[in-house]
């Protein structure tokens, strides 16, 4: 996300973060629609918020790269790991990582993903999400 700084000098740019939660309208092109707002990217769905996640299909699904998701947790019961296009199984460290933090994680396609997410949400369950951008 960026922005023009009231100082005149130029556009800042801040991390991608929306202080909510909130179903993802449509995805594709790269991207998400949410809250009447477009994302390029991936995603992180969370109950602190929505993040713009530095992540795509090439990258390896490492801890690391799922560290906001751990630090969350405490709010997580079921994450929903969307691997693009195609299903990637999540690593064993991976998913160690999540079940020692009380989180049952569940790998599919970003499509399959969305759509179980928004349902999971409506129902006020206790769901979040990293999607990879297709």
């Amino acid at each position: 996300m960026s922005s023009f700084s009231p100082s005149g000098k130029g556009i800042v740019v801040r991390p991608a973060h929306f202080p909510g939660r909130a179903p993802i309208d449509s995805y594709g092109n790269g991207g998400f629609r949410f809250a009447d707002m477009s994302h390029r990217g991936s995603l992180l769905m969370l109950p602190s918020g929505i993040y713009g996640w530095e992540m795509d299909v090439d990258m390896p699904l490492t801890v690391e790269n799922f560290r906001r998701v751990l630090e969350d947790a405490a709010e997580i019961e079921v994450l929903l790991v969307g691997t693009g296009s195609q299903l990637r199984l999540l690593p064993a460290e991976l998913k160690a990582a999540l079940k020692a933090k009380g989180i049952a994680s569940d790998p599919m396609g970003t499509g399959a993903a969305v759509r179980t997410y928004n349902i999971m949400l409506a129902e006020q369950r206790a769901v979040a999400a990293a999607l990879i951008a297709v």
